[in-house]
């Protein structure tokens, strides 16, 4: 008999050799039946696959992204039989699940494929996918596995086996399909029920351009057609919010190959949200005690040696800045945080000065491939809301928690509703990516556990996520669409203090460590901006659109009622302009709905003639007549119901 712990710490004894999916049947028949894989201790495994030891036990739905990765990755085998089945001869390389679906990448030969080809695939799939057949693993010598290759004449998974050593290998087989592969899988084909082929690229055997291009067949799979259709709807949805039409579309930024691919420039529109989003968090921070720090856009390469980044990334960052004097190097900054060391080292520091909290609007630059560079989201140079706080391992959970409440508040002023706490954590096998002690790895990840729960907040743990220096919090987003984003995050930090060698004196007059804590609401000012303007489309809050009001005189002679009315409201702080267009007062309302702001005062004779504004709001219609002070009156109290930091 073995034991077997479940999330809710019961345990039941079972016989060895007994599958998660055996003690889902018996928890609940409707539970089995949604079962897709399972986690044992840390690992994802096939369902299906005999439990031999004492373990912990998840059972992995398509609630759950393992149970996605799972379902995605059986699909892309099921692809591949069905490629198999209609283009004879073909070679197939690799195919695995991606974050939405599944590719796979292939060897057509002599055959042509297209777009003209993707319904007779999604066809075949769901024919192979209702024979409800069994995705069964087998463990394989090395040297049958190379036989079998070399029998159907496929180059590319001999030339994987090379890299896998014998005793490793499994293969797995459904229906008439048999593929080299290490798992995990769902328990039959008959899980999918809904199919498409979403396109085609061109990609190199193992990324190589020296190789062969291949085909890579992309594609993705739904337990349900219901959410195929919601989901082909969601991507429909996105083209209209897709954050590089919108932003031409709105005058924000733009894009110039003289200055650089990934290096985005602000337009004066973009200039004035950015700034506002910056003003607006500065406010907050102000607010718990923050103090602004500014640092250069350049650090010397051995600032990055001391802190570590340089071995991690160095190969991967802008090359070196040489001077004229021998063996002397800077660094492009890729991070704020080692500056933000040497200012905590500028002077003695005491107990009695922390929690230090240093904050930043820093820009940095890192070398991302220009095949990765994507409008706003993936740039080469961006700017961070970066803060450091250097506590007390006493301090840590209060200062934990005083940030999430800023990032809650953040949320809240910007309307995103959902959004999931992920916990990442060291991988559990593997330590070597990791700086750092292990009992100050414990404490840092014990803290950041203890804070979610008291915080109440909703929680998921990521193992083999957390930054080569320490665990953190990542903000996961859903936008009004239902897309999850990685905004906010918090790291807490035992390893740049010992390297950087801080210290503080203690109330027993001795030298200590301070725990630094990492931490930025928005990540990057580039990428929140991008993920905003698709979450609202374009139309911002009132309080950060970088124009609340259009005054639309209905004549010429309206024009200048209509422009003292704009210099009255700049004494409300109230962003407005006046279209003295000539043009009919229908053409000027249509044109302010496409440029999304919110609110449109249409002025004729009774206006002027009242000193009064008629009020039309986006998206609502008339709202009626106001006098001047009463509409001020409704713009700032929605301002600051949104942005007011308790």
């Amino acid at each position: 008999m073995i034991k077997i712990t479940l999330p809710d710490g019961s345990i039941r004894e079972v016989a060895a050799g007994t599958t998660a999916l055996d003690i889902a049947t018996s928890i609940s028949e409707g539970l089995a039946r949604n079962v897709l894989s399972a986690n044992i201790n840390g690992e994802i495994w096939d369902a299906t696959r005999p439990i031999t030891t004492d373990s912990s036990l998840s059972l992995l739905t398509w609630n759950d992204k393992d149970g996605k990765n799972t379902m995605w990755h059986s699909s892309a085998h099921l692809m591949a039989e069905a490629l198999e089945a209609l283009y004879p001869g073909i070679k197939l390389a690799i195919g695995p699940p991606i974050e939405n679906g599944f590719y796979y990448d292939v060897d057509f030969g002599e055959h042509a494929f297209g777009d003209g080809d993707f319904k007779k695939v999604e066809d075949k799939m769901l024919e192979l996918a209702r024979q409800k057949n069994k995705f069964e693993r087998t463990e394989i010598s090395k040297q049958d596995a190379v036989s079998y290759f070399k029998e159907k004449n496929d180059p590319y998974k001999l030339e994987l086996l090379e890299d896998l050593e014998d005793g490793n290998i499994t293969f797995y087989t459904q229906g008439g399909f048999t593929d080299l592969c290490r798992g995990p899988h769902i328990p039959h084909t008959g899980f999918i029920k809904a199919v498409k082929i979403m396109t085609v690229a061109g990609a190199y055997w193992r990324g190589d351009e020296n190789n062969k291009q291949l085909t890579r067949v992309y594609g993705i799979t739904f337990p349900k057609n219901k959410e195929l259709t919601a989901y082909l709807h969601m991507l429909e949805e996105a083209k209209k919010r897709d954050h590089r039409k919108l932003g031409k579309e709105l005058g924000l930024f733009t894009f110039s190959q003289k200055v650089g691919q990934g290096l985005p420039l602000w337009l004066p529109k973009g200039t004035d949200l950015r700034e506002r989003l910056i003003d607006f968090l500065k406010k907050a921070q102000e607010k718990t005690g923050y103090v602004q720090v500014a640092t250069p856009h350049i650090g010397h390469k051995d600032l990055y040696v001391t802190s570590g980044h340089y071995e991690k990334y160095g190969a991967d960052s802008f090359q070196p800045i040489k001077t004229p004097n021998e063996g002397e190097e800077f660094l492009l900054k890729p991070m704020n945080c080692p500056h933000h060391c040497e200012i905590f080292n500028a002077e003695p520091r005491s107990y009695k000065d922390l929690p230090l909290r240093f904050a930043e609007f820093g820009t940095v630059y890192r070398y991302e491939q220009s095949g990765e560079l994507h409008g706003l989201t993936r740039v080469r140079g961006f700017t961070q809301d970066d803060a450091h706080i250097f506590c007390t391992k006493d301090q840590v959970e209060q200062e934990f928690k005083k940030v999430i409440d800023i990032i809650k508040f953040v949320f809240k002023a910007l309307d995103f509703k959902e959004y999931t706490a992920q916990i990442s954590l060291r991988d559990q096998e593997d330590r070597t990516k990791y700086i750092g002690s292990e009992e100050n790895w414990e404490q840092a990840e014990q803290a950041i556990i203890k804070t979610t729960q008291e915080a109440e907040l909703n929680t998921v743990v990521e193992y083999g996520e957390a930054a080569f220096y320490g665990p953190k919090l990542d903000f996961m987003v859903k936008d009004a669409i239902g897309r999850s984003w990685q905004l906010g995050t918090i790291q807490v930090d035992y390893t740049l203090p010992e390297r950087f060698e801080l210290e503080y004196t203690g109330s027993d007059n001795q030298k200590h460590r301070p725990v630094m804590i990492h931490r930025a609401p928005f990540g990057s000012l580039e990428r929140f901006v991008a993920v905003l303007i698709e979450h609202c489309g374009g139309k911002f809050p009132l309080w950060l659109t970088p124009q609340q009001v259009a005054i639309l005189p209905i004549s010429d002679k309206y024009n200048e009622y209509a422009e003292n009315l704009s210099e009255l409201l700049k004494n409300y702080d109230i962003r407005a302009s006046v279209d003295a267009r000539n043009e009919k007062i229908g053409r000027k309302i249509r044109d302010t709905e496409v440029e999304k702001i919110p609110y449109m005062l249409i002025i004729g004779e009774q206006e002027a003639t009242e000193n009064k504004v008629s009020v039309r709001k986006q998206g609502e219609g008339d709202l009626g007549s106001f006098s001047i002070e009463a509409f001020a009156e409704i713009i700032n109290k929605e301002v600051e119901e949104l942005t007011k930091f308790n």
